[in-house]
């Protein structure tokens, strides 16, 4: 029996150059970079990827380390310069240690090209990519607060050595950010709602998709589009004997009730109920005038999301809405914000009576003064060609008043676009009931 071939062992041997104490430095050297290059992947998730709870912690720590993050994050373009500066010096670092590993231990020219490519590249990259970038980033997404905390101290110290190298890279990107702003197209509301429209499919719910359309038109309707009009707010006179207000007050249903002097335009407070609620045992009329609470004015063009801003700094949830003039012209509460967003919102003290009727698909009796946002709503039509044209008014009742410059008389026909408006009752200072049909566009009768 023959012994076995001993060619691979000694194929290998010509391709193996003994192993010196410089290459055995220069390993371990690299394992150290492998090292530093993972410390510096994971820094970069780990300070950018922190959470709200993390930064809050942040915020409420004393230490030397909490300290030092919260000013490198002061400056997140300098610090991620820094990051991927010393990452790129490491990373280039192991790659030619790398190179004089592979030349010391082998014998290049006695390798195939393959196998010098697999050493020299595949092998290389593989450790770079394992150790220095995958594995850290998973580590940093899990921990990043801990790690940012551990590397403070060090990138403080890079970021001053680098500084002048880093201070280029970020003059150099906000150059790039200033000409990409400077080319940026501002994406309108009509944008937004075509791009809506074209993602409704048969999987959408259609509550889902109106909350959807409600919140991109959210930020371009002011509080004037859908306030209470001063005509239909309940509201009491300051001198109002207190059995009067109670009743009142039992009838409207209402939890605040804005208190005016001799007009709405003199508001002086507004009335919580609850506050009443501790003298309803007693005999003893109180005086329900030193429970007032100073009112909150907003102006009839501000934003409604803005306005919903202030209900949450101020944790209040009524406003007087004022003119141009100073007169109160309205009111606003939290709930009319909402239901911009989802819709109509009602409680077992809200009135049932509709202030429209639906007499068939296409065919609507509304009150005028529904405000036209309600309208749209309520037809599923969309807005846009009423909003150019409306000029002041806010109310169905208005917009007709707009289009034909007088108040039409009852049984007048009001075209617009494809709606037809009928005036179902009218008098001489206002429009009260519309009934409102859709027509259907009629299709060419030529087209085959």
């Amino acid at each position: 029996m023959e012994p076995p071939s001993s060619e691979p062992f000694s194929s290998l041997l010509t391709i193996l150059n003994p192993i010196t104490f410089y290459d055995v430095l220069a390993l371990l050297l690299m394992l150290v970079l492998l090292f530093l290059s993972a410390l510096f992947s994971g820094s970069e998730v780990a300070y950018f990827s922190l959470s709200p709870q993390d930064e809050k912690e942040l915020e409420e720590s004393e230490s030397k380390n909490a300290e030092r993050v919260r000013s490198l994050l002061a400056r997140p373009k300098r610090l991620l310069a820094t990051i991927l500066i010393a990452n790129n010096f490491v990373n280039v670092a192991i790659i030619v240690l790398s190179t004089l590993i592979i030349d010391g231990v082998f014998n290049i020219s006695e390798m195939a090209v393959w196998l010098r490519f697999s050493f020299q590249v595949v092998a290389v990259t593989f450790l770079i990519l394992l150790i220095g970038e995958v594995m850290p980033k998973v580590y940093a997404t899990k921990y990043a607060l801990r790690l940012a905390g551990i590397m403070s101290a060090p990138i403080m110290a890079l970021r001053w050595f680098f500084g002048p190298l880093s201070e280029i890279l970020v003059m150099s990107t906000s150059i790039i950010d200033k000409r990409i702003a400077a080319r940026k197209k501002t994406i309108s509301v009509n944008d937004l709602s075509q791009a809506l429209e074209l993602t409704r499919d048969e999987s959408t719910r259609t509550e889902d998709h109106k909350i959807l359309e409600g919140i991109v038109k959210f930020g371009n309707t002011d509080v004037k589009q859908i306030m209470t009009p001063h005509t239909d707010v309940t509201t009491f006179d300051i001198e109002t004997p207190y059995a009067e207000l109670m009743a009142g007050i039992v009838d409207s249903g209402f939890s605040r009730i804005p208190i005016h002097e001799k007009s709405f335009d003199k508001i002086k407070g507004i009335l919580y109920i609850k506050d009443l609620i501790p003298f309803l045992d007693q005999k003893k009329e109180p005086d329900w005038r030193a429970l007032l609470r100073d009112p909150f004015f907003v102006p009839e063009n501000k934003m409604i999301d803005d306005l919903l801003s202030d209900f949450q700094e101020k944790k209040m949830h009524l406003a007087i809405v004022v003119d141009e003039y100073g007169g109160s012209s309205g009111l606003i509460s939290l709930e009319d914000v909402l239901e911009e967003i989802v819709g109509e919102i009602t409680d077992e003290f809200d009135d049932e009576e509709n202030s429209y009727s639906k007499l068939d698909d296409s065919t609507f009796v509304f009150e005028g003064k529904i405000p036209l946002n309600d309208m749209y709503r309520i037809l599923d039509i969309d807005g846009s060609p009423f909003e150019k044209a409306k000029g002041g008014s806010d109310t169905l009742a208005g917009f007709i008043v707009e289009q034909e410059a007088r108040i039409p008389k009852k049984s007048e026909l009001v075209h617009f676009g494809n709606c037809l408006f009928t005036i179902e009752a009218a008098d001489q200072r206002k429009i009260n009931r519309v009934k409102v049909r859709i027509e259907e566009e009629q299709e060419d009768e030529n087209k085959v």
